[in-house]
C-alpha cells in the first residue's frame, strides 16, 4: 500500500512509470551499481538510463561515488520543490490553453450562431453560479453590494476562503447593507478584517460582481422585488465594460472602511461597528438594533466617543473617526 501512494505521488508530479518503478528499487538497493538497480526494476540500456536520467533532473537521484556506477537516492526537498514548481507551470499552462480554445469556440460561435453573450440565471441554479464564480477568481473581485441576498450558506466562508488565497476583494456596500439583520457583525466586518477593501454609499445603482476581467454577475432584483431570483451572468462585451467602469466610478465616490488601520486601545468592536453605521447614515433605531441595545445607552455611547473624539456633531464625529483610522 505504501508502494502504491509513493508511486501515485511520483505521478502527480510528473515523474514517468518507468522512473516510478527505479526510483522504488533504489530505495531498496540504493546505493548499488545501476546495473542492478535496473533489474530489480525490470529495466536495461536505453530504457533505464532514460528512466534514471529523469530522476536525476528531478533531484531525485544521483551518483554515490565518483567516478564509479553506483547511484543512490538524495534527500527529496529540492527536487520536491523543482517538482512542484514544474507541475504548477504545467497546470497554467494548460488552463491558458483550454481557456484559450474555449474563447476560439465561443468566437466561432458568435459568428455563425450569434452565441449570447449574457445569460440568465433563475433559482437554486443562482447559489451554484455564485459559488462557481468565487472559487474562479484568480486577482480581483470587484462588488457593488445590497440587498435583497440570496439564501446561500458558507457565502462569507466563501469570501474569506477567496482572500485567503490572495484574491484581492474591493467591495462597496450600501447603506442598505449596513442596515439589513445582521449583515454588518456576521459577513461584512469579518471580511475587512480578513483584508477586503470596502467602501460604503448611500445606495449603488445595481447589485454586481465583477471576477477578475472575466465576466460579471448582475441582479435584477435591486429596487423590483425584496426576492432575489434571477441573475445575469455577462461575457466579456462592451456591457461588461461597461460594468467595470461603473464599479470604479461607484469606488472613487464612496467612503472607505478601514480594517487593519490603527486603532486607539479600549475602542470597542461594538463602538466601531456603531462609527460604522453613523457614517453610513443608519438611523437611532438601526444602530441601536444591530448593537442590541436602548436608545438611551446608544445615546450615551454616542455623547463618550463625540467627547474622545472632539467633536460637536454626529456628522464630526464620523468624519473625525474616518480621518483618525477609527472606521
Amino acid at each position: 500500500m505504501a508502494n502504491e501512494r509513493l508511486g501515485e505521488a511520483l505521478r502527480l508530479l510528473g515523474i514517468g512509470p518507468e522512473a516510478v518503478r527505479v526510483y522504488r528499487s533504489l530505495l531498496e538497493l540504493g546505493p548499488a551499481p545501476l546495473a542492478d538497480v535496473g533489474a530489480a526494476a525490470g529495466l536495461a540500456g536505453a530504457e533505464l538510463a532514460a528512466a534514471y536520467g529523469e530522476l536525476v533532473a528531478s533531484g531525485l537521484a544521483s551518483a554515490a561515488e565518483a567516478g564509479r556506477d553506483t547511484v543512490a537516492p538524495v534527500p527529496p526537498a529540492a527536487g520536491l520543490e523543482i517538482l512542484g514548481r514544474r507541475r504548477a507551470a504545467e497546470l497554467d499552462e494548460s488552463r491558458i490553453t483550454v481557456g484559450g480554445a474555449f474563447d476560439a469556440f465561443r468566437r466561432q460561435r458568435l459568428t455563425g450562431y450569434q452565441d449570447p453573450l449574457v445569460e440568465v440565471v433563475t433559482g437554486d441554479a443562482i447559489g451554484l453560479r455564485m459559488r462557481q464564480a468565487w472559487t474562479s477568481a484568480r486577482e480581483q473581485i470587484r462588488q457593488l453590494d445590497s440587498p435583497p441576498y440570496f439564501p446561500l450558506d458558507g457565502a462569507t466562508e466563501d469570501a474569506l476562503a477567496t482572500l485567503a488565497r490572495g484574491v484581492t476583494q474591493r467591495v462597496v456596500y450600501s447603506r442598505e447593507s449596513l442596515e439589513h439583520p445582521g449583515q454588518l457583525e456576521n459577513s461584512i466586518e469579518p471580511c475587512i478584517e480578513a483584508g477586503e477593501q470596502a467602501r460604503v454609499l448611500p445606495s449603488v445603482p445595481v447589485k454586481l460582481v465583477i471576477i477578475d476581467d472575466a465576466y460579471a454577475l448582475v441582479a435584477l432584483s435591486i429596487r423590483e422585488t425584496d426576492v432575489y431570483n434571477t441573475m445575469l451572468v455577462v461575457q466579456p462585451c462592451g456591457l461588461l465594460s461597461a460594468l467595470v467602469a461603473l464599479f470604479e466610478q461607484a469606488w472613487q465616490n464612496a467612503l472607505p472602511f478601514h480594517g487593519r488601520s490603527a486603532r486607539p486601545a479600549g475602542l470597542l468592536p461594538a463602538d466601531r461597528r456603531l462609527l460604522r453605521l453613523l457614517a453610513a447614515g443608519a438611523g437611532d433605531e438601526v444602530i441601536a438594533r444591530e448593537l442590541g441595545v436602548s436608545r438611551r445607552t446608544l445615546f450615551r455611547r454616542v455623547q463618550v466617543l463625540m467627547a474622545r473624539l472632539g467633536a460637536t456633531s454626529r456628522f464630526q464625529m464620523a468624519l473625525q473617526a474616518q480621518r483618525s483610522g477609527w472606521l
